[in-house]
């Protein structure tokens, strides 16, 4: 490949990467203006360093990746998504897609990349794909019960949004990135486990199983911090108004 079809696939690359992060935010936007979300919002300066506090503990958590045994090891479980997930349900949806690209952004400088910029690209898109059924769905009225339904909904949105993804997107494209068979990738799967015999058992037990995991340990975390984190929020960023109580 010449150095002109690098600089155009690259470019092309970054092209959708911000197209993709435009139409996130656009919706996030629009569903705290609907949910009125951004009623809470504190003043701009409290409002940015909030995000970017919570994206940078989401880049460090990011950063430290925990092996599953059911997975081969470009599959490894972090929780990055976590101080993110807090991040939306005290700010709105706008907020968590914010601090979901930061995060990765801090992750690059941190960690750097191992597959050249498509796997942190499918980290924001999916991570998102969590964040913003959860936080919506809690916005439309805030309690335990809304809490709970949104980040189910939000856990299965990403199950299903990852494994399309990885199958039709992601593993394709590492596949032709890094001059990688097909074959070799699902190899890999198989020496995990042995039932993986093609990319679509790769996804059915592996990418499935890591999301619903991902999803249901950040959900579970998040319900028990939640309440105390959003107290210590309320005095920060609104140290005139009284702290309400939480709802979750």
């Amino acid at each position: 490949m010449s150095l002109w079809e690098q600089l155009a696939e690259h470019t092309a690359f970054l092209l959708v990467w911000l197209g993709v992060f435009a139409g996130l935010f656009a919706i996030a936007w629009l569903a705290g203006h609907w949910t009125k979300a951004d009623l809470r919002r504190p003043g701009g300066a409290r409002y940015t360093a909030f995000v970017a506090m919570s994206a940078a503990l989401g880049g460090v958590l990011m950063s430290l990746e925990i092996p599953l045994f059911f997975a081969p090891s470009f599959y490894q479980l972090d929780f990055g998504e976590l101080p993110v997930l807090i991040c939306s349900f005290y700010l709105g949806p706008a907020a968590g897609v914010a601090a979901e690209l930061l995060k990765v952004l801090i992750k690059l400088l941190i960690k750097g990349t191992s597959t050249a910029f498509v796997g942190d690209f499918a980290n924001f898109f999916i991570g998102c794909s969590f964040i913003l059924p959860a936080s919506i769905v809690y916005h439309v009225r805030k309690s335990r019960k809304t809490a709970l339904l949104g980040m189910a909904a939000g856990t299965a949105m990403m199950t299903v949004v990852g494994s399309l993804f990885n199958a039709f997107y992601l593993i394709p494209t590492f596949s032709s990135l890094f001059g990688m068979p097909l074959d070799a990738i699902v190899a890999m799967g198989a020496a995990v486990n042995p039932g993986i015999t093609s990319v679509s058992t790769l996804v059915l037990m592996a990418v499935v199983p890591f999301n619903l995991l991902k999803g249901v340990v950040v959900s579970a975390i998040t319900f028990v911090l939640y309440k105390r984190v959003e107290q210590v929020l309320a005095r920060l960023l609104h140290p005139r108004q009284s702290c309400q109580p939480s709802k979750i």
